[in-house]
C-alpha cells in the first residue's frame, strides 16, 4: 500500500479516536474551542514566534554513558503561547520528561536555547534563575512522593512563599495558604494533616497549590494524572483547565494518554526517541496524522464500539533504535512500513506541509 493512498486508515483512525473520547471525556465539563489559524505559512510562523512565552532552539541533552552518548533530547524547536496548552505525547522513554525540566533548568541542557521572552534563560546566572523560579513552576507526576512526608499541607504551600519573600508577615503567608487550598479545593479542615493522610487526589492538590503559592505564568505538567483514578483524573483536569481560564497561565502538559491531551490541549507534539517528529493543532492531528509514527499511536488507541472487533489491527514491527549515539536519518524508520533507503541515511526536521502543521518525515 502506497504512502499517499491513506483515506481508509486515516477515516479509521478518525473513527475510532472520535468515539473513544467522547467515551472518556463524558466525564469533563465541555472547554471552549479555538479558533484555527487562517493565515499563510510564513506570517503564522512569525507571529508565533513573536507571540510565544516559552521557546526553545535546537534544544539538546545528551547523557555521558559507557557506551556512549545517549541522546535524550535532540534538537528540539517548540514555543508556547501565553495562556495556552502544548501537549506533548510519546512513548514511555521518548524524552518527554526530560524536555520539561531541562525548559526549567532543574536539568541543564547540552546545548541550544531556551527563551522565555525573548530572553535566553540558559545563559542565566544562579541570582537571575532564582527569580526566574517564580515565573517557571512545575507540577510532578507523583503527588506522594514530590511532598515532603514530614510536612504538612500548611507547611508544604507555605515552603515556596517564604523561599522566595513573596510574603513576611505570619498572618498575610496563612491567608494566602488558605486562599490557595480554596482555589485548588481543599477544605481548610486539612491545613495541618500530613501527605500520608490523604488519598492520591487530594495530595495532587497540593502540589498544584505549591506550584501557584509562587504566582508563575508557565507550569510544566508533567504526567500529573497518570497516577490517579480516572473519576479523579477528570476532577485535576477540570480544575487545572479552570485556573488556566482565570489565571492565564501557559502549561506545557507532558503524558502518553492521548484522549487526555486531545482534551486539554490546544496543540500537540509527537516525540519519538528524543525528537519532535510531528507539530500541529489538537484537532487536526487527530483528524489527519501525517507521521508514520503519530498513525501508530493512534491506531494503538481502544476501540469500545464492538462492530470493529473484526478490523484488522496494524502493529509497529522491528527493534527501536538505540538511542546511544545514533546513526544519521530518521529514527522511526527500522520500525516504518513506509520506509525507504533515504530515511536511513539523512535527518529530516521539522517543515511545513499545512498551516500551523509540522513534520518530521521525507515523504511528506
Amino acid at each position: 500500500m502506497e504512502y499517499k493512498e491513506e483515506s481508509t486508515i486515516k477515516s479509521s483512525i478518525a473513527s475510532s479516536v472520535e468515539s473513544f473520547t467522547e467515551s472518556f471525556t463524558e466525564s469533563f465539563t465541555e472547554s471552549s474551542t479555538e479558533s484555527s489559524m487562517k493565515t499563510d505559512m510564513g506570517s503564522a510562523m512569525g507571529s508565533a514566534i513573536e507571540s510565544a512565552l516559552i521557546r526553545t532552539e535546537d534544544l539538546k541533552k545528551y547523557y555521558k554513558t559507557s557506551k556512549g552518548l545517549l541522546h535524550a533530547v535532540d534538537n528540539v524547536n517548540i514555543s508556547m503561547n501565553k495562556g495556552k496548552t502544548l501537549g506533548v505525547v510519546g512513548e514511555s522513554g521518548c524524552g518527554k520528561s526530560t524536555l520539561g525540566r531541562v525548559i526549567l533548568r532543574l536539568t541543564e541542557a547540552t546545548s541550544g536555547k531556551v527563551f522565555y521572552k525573548d530572553d535566553n534563560i540558559l545563559l542565566y546566572s544562579p541570582r537571575q534563575m532564582k527569580k526566574m523560579r517564580k515565573a517557571m513552576q512545575i507540577i510532578f507526576q507523583d503527588p506522594y512522593s514530590s511532598l515532603n512526608p514530614r510536612m504538612s499541607v500548611r507547611e508544604i504551600i507555605e515552603e515556596p512563599i517564604k523561599a522566595n519573600r513573596i510574603l513576611t508577615k505570619r498572618s498575610d503567608v496563612n491567608r494566602r495558604v488558605k486562599e490557595l487550598m480554596e482555589t485548588v479545593g481543599l477544605a481548610e479542615r486539612l491545613i495541618n494533616v500530613y501527605p500520608h493522610e490523604l488519598d492520591g487526589g487530594r495530595r495532587q492538590r497540593i502540589g498544584i497549590a505549591r506550584a501557584l503559592s509562587v504566582n508563575p505564568e508557565f507550569i510544566v505538567c508533567d504526567e500529573p494524572v497518570s497516577a490517579l483514578d480516572v473519576s479523579i483524573q477528570a476532577q485535576i483536569l477540570n480544575l487545572m483547565m479552570d485556573l488556566q481560564e482565570s489565571m492565564g497561565l501557559t502549561y506545557l502538559f507532558i503524558t502518553h494518554n492521548l484522549s487526555v491531551v486531545k482534551h486539554i490541549s490546544n496543540e500537540i507534539a509527537v516525540m519519538y526517541l528524543g525528537q519532535c517528529v510531528e507539530v500541529c493543532e489538537s484537532d487536526r492531528l487527530f483528524e489527519n496524522p501525517m507521521h508514520p509514527y503519530t498513525q501508530a499511536l493512534l491506531r494503538a488507541i481502544p476501540n469500545p464500539d464492538l462492530s470493529s472487533r473484526g478490523q484488522k489491527k496494524i502493529l509497529i514491527k522491528g527493534e527501536v533504535t538505540d538511542p546511544i549515539d545514533p546513526e544519521p536519518g530518521c529514527r522511526f524508520a527500522p520500525r516504518c512500513e513506509y520506509a525507504q533507503p533515504i530515511c536511513s541515511q539523512t535527518d529530516f526536521k521539522l517543515k511545513a506541509v499545512e498551516a500551523s502543521h509540522y513534520v518530521s518525515c521525507m515523504l511528506k
